[in-house]
């Protein structure tokens, strides 16, 4: 099972940027945990992160054929980017939302997802948990598991 977990803008400043909101451990730590919670799944995963919208839209396109299912936080272009949208939906692939913080407890205009009518789930506001049980998710569903 081969897994693309994309990561959108600034969470390469985990650690620096607002610590009260997304913790204090930095990307490096992230990709760890990410690793470690694909390994006790038997899931092969990819990580990569960027801060521009069209190298992520590339990254999904890219997705198509040579990954099972997509995690991913979309960061800021939760709330703005029709085109990762679009690019959810044209290859088709299992998707799952996720946040490190709950979008829904913060300023009225995280509360907008535009790539949540893309995914079959969005986890939320659990740290680096919520990448744990987006994979979880996402494991089971591929393996036919749909009351995961």
């Amino acid at each position: 099972m081969r897994i693309l977990v994309l990561n959108g803008p600034n969470l390469n400043l985990l650690g620096v940027r607002e610590p009260e909101i997304y913790g204090r451990r930095d990307y490096a730590a992230l990709e760890r945990f990410i690793r470690e919670a694909a390994a006790e799944l038997d899931a092969e995963v990819e990580i990569f992160q960027s801060n521009h919208e069209g190298v992520l839209v590339d990254r999904i396109q890219a997705a198509l054929g040579a990954f099972d299912g997509i995690v991913m936080n979309p960061a800021a272009y939760t709330h703005t980017s029709v085109a990762l949208l679009d690019a959810l939906k044209a290859v088709a692939l299992p998707a799952v939302e996720v946040h490190l913080s709950d979008p829904d407890s913060r300023e009225a205009f995280r509360h907008v997802s535009y790539v949540r009518a893309a995914c079959l789930k969005t986890v939320s506001g659990l740290g680096f948990e919520s990448y744990r049980q987006a994979l979880r998710f996402l494991a089971a569903y591929l393996r036919g598991e749909r009351e995961a």
